[in-house]
């Protein structure tokens, strides 16, 4: 039999892929999204004139409402189909674009990109892993995941490029417009190429109870934890209630997590009553899942974790712009993009279990390279090296995991492991972000404090006025904003270097701080891979057809 002519054999390619690069395409605006508001953080805050802990809550919020609706989306995808629910996502995507592209204010920011961007990702995320799933089986399938993987690397290796320069040049508003277009002109057009499989008809009620409780668990731990950077983690700093004379971060944080016990029993019982739960809890019972399931929460707080530091210290101690910013990161996200690419042949000779520990590993040793490069002058080959080890480390460990969530069942649940999926890494963003932030504001604002109060060369009574001022927190601004704030207070020149001479040792502290605790989570969470699949997984073929 004659070969196709190089034309048809084009064609059939083109065809065969097309789903691939359309899904790609929407992984690819959900990753930059985020790392641009990252890398143009104090753009932004001098631009709608609000404050970085302001914008810690609006990028904790982002990822925390996909966190919270992705078992949500998930189900929907399931009742009206998954192609569907990934249109009717992307449609309320691109309006949340649009509506972050025009604001003139935070409210009206946190409004279109923390919430209705966050709503239309948690319909696309769970749908974009039960597509891919759908559309290719076999080693297509394989590479299909490891693709997505490596464009979340080549999203994670251009958003801060891209951001800062948009950010530099123009504004950082038009990488939100350019979103609203690329949805627009390229996803929904191409949308209908995704093939889908028939939707089952469902025999109960929508799980409203489960949305609304799984919602409430995830959305007041990590808010309680947010705001504890102002709230104080247990001695009060300025919360807007107390609890027996302690900050109510602790008992909100465990309120949180009775919710949480109360969402599973939840399910239970309406899986045992014969309808359809929101989230399926057999899925926990198996081993690779949820080890899979934890690596990609560790993973992805390490990354938000490091994204939400990593700009401060460049922007605020090396008083770089968003662009230099992008290609102080660099080394970091062409790091992440390689591994990530690689992935697909390197899981042919090595297990998910050696390639996600390793990965986990090598990124833990980047953050105690990178705590060490934190110093008020740039350690250039140091900085470098530690951006490629954490990228290294998340390259070869996200190459890896969709396959091994995924390869544990078949295609009917491929939606409910794509919303277990999207949770898990928006809630590992969602506290890595939440986490990092509040040690780094809480202990800015405790060594800062502490100091200034024991600096002999301060007045007393300025020290102490500085003192009382930054008892109900410290915000994170270049030393020349700090320098103009005490002059315009009044304080003395002399007294005003002193002050910001502290500031400036009290910043760095905090922000290795902040990386330190994405470091200990790391290292908590790499004996916890031990489920994995200890043998290479070349065809995602499922570990069991029905649970």
């Amino acid at each position: 039999m004659s070969s196709p002519p190089p034309s048809k054999l084009y064609a059939w390619r083109m065809r065969k892929w097309l789903p691939l690069m359309v899904l790609g395409i929407a992984q690819f605006i959900m990753v930059v999204d985020g790392t641009v508001m990252n890398v143009s953080i104090t753009t932004v805050v001098a631009d709608l004139g609000t404050t970085v802990s302001s914008m810690q809550l609006a990028i904790a919020t982002f990822t925390l409402t996909m966190a919270a609706l992705m078992l949500a989306g998930s189900g929907i995808g399931n009742r009206i189909g998954r192609r569907r629910a990934f249109v009717i996502g992307s449609m309320i995507y691109g309006i949340g674009s649009l509506i972050t592209a025009l604001a003139d204010g935070f409210a009206m920011l946190f409004v279109g990109w923390s919430i209705i961007e966050g709503i239309g990702a948690a319909l696309v995320i769970p749908a974009v892993v039960a597509l891919a799933a759908i559309n290719y089986t076999g080693r297509d399938r394989a590479f299909a995941y490891a693709m997505l993987g490596g464009v979340a690397g080549a999203a994670a290796a251009a958003g801060p490029l891209i951001g800062g320069w948009v950010t530099s040049e123009f504004s950082w508003q038009w990488v939100f417009a350019a979103e609203t277009l690329l949805i627009v002109v390229l996803i929904l057009p191409l949308a209908s190429t995704i093939k889908d499989i028939p939707v089952q008809p469902s025999t109960s009620r929508f799980d409203l109870v489960g949305v609304v409780l799984s919602a409430a668990s995830m959305g007041t731990v990590v808010l309680a934890l947010v705001s504890a950077s102002t709230w104080g983690l247990l001695e009060p700093l300025n919360p807007p209630f107390q609890i027996a004379g302690f900050s109510p971060t602790i008992p909100i944080v465990l309120a949180g997590l009775g919710i949480g016990w109360a969402f599973i029993s939840w399910e239970r019982h309406i899986r045992d009553s014969d309808r359809q739960p929101l989230l399926g809890i057999d899925l926990f019972s198996l081993s690779s899942l949820r080890a899979g399931l934890v690596s990609q929460t560790i993973l992805y707080f390490i990354i938000a974790g490091s994204f939400f530091v990593l700009p401060l210290y460049l922007q605020t101690v090396l008083n770089l712009d968003a662009f230099e910013s992008g290609i102080r990161m660099l080394p970091m996200s062409i790091s992440v993009f390689v591994l990530a690419l690689a992935g697909s042949r390197l899981a042919l000779h090595f297990s998910p279990l050696v390639m996600i520990r390793s990965g986990l590993v090598t990124a833990c040793f980047g953050l105690l390279l990178l705590i060490g490069a934190i110093t008020p002058q740039v350690s250039g080959t140091l900085f470098t090296c530690a951006m490629t080890a954490i990228g290294i480390g998340i390259g070869l460990a996200i190459s890896q995991i969709g396959n091994v969530n995924l390869s544990c069942v078949d295609d009917s649940r491929s939606n409910e492991v794509g919303g277990l999926q999207g949770t898990a890494t928006n809630l590992g963003s969602s506290l890595g972000v939440a986490l990092a932030g509040t040690v780094l504001f809480i202990g800015l604002a405790t060594t800062f404090t502490s100091s200034v109060l024991s600096n002999d060369n301060i007045d007393s009574a300025v020290a102490q006025s500085v003192a009382d001022a930054a008892a109900s927190g410290v915000q994170i601004v270049t030393l020349t904003q700090a320098q103009e704030a005490l002059t315009n207070a009044g304080v003395s020149e002399r007294d005003a270097a002193e002050i910001v001479q502290e500031y400036a040792a009290s910043k760095v502290q905090s922000l290795r701080a902040g990386l330190g605790v994405l470091f200990i989570i790391g290292l908590i969470g790499i004996p916890l891979t031990r489920g994995l699949p200890n043998k290479p997984i070349v065809q995602a073929s499922p570990i069991i057809r029905k649970i």
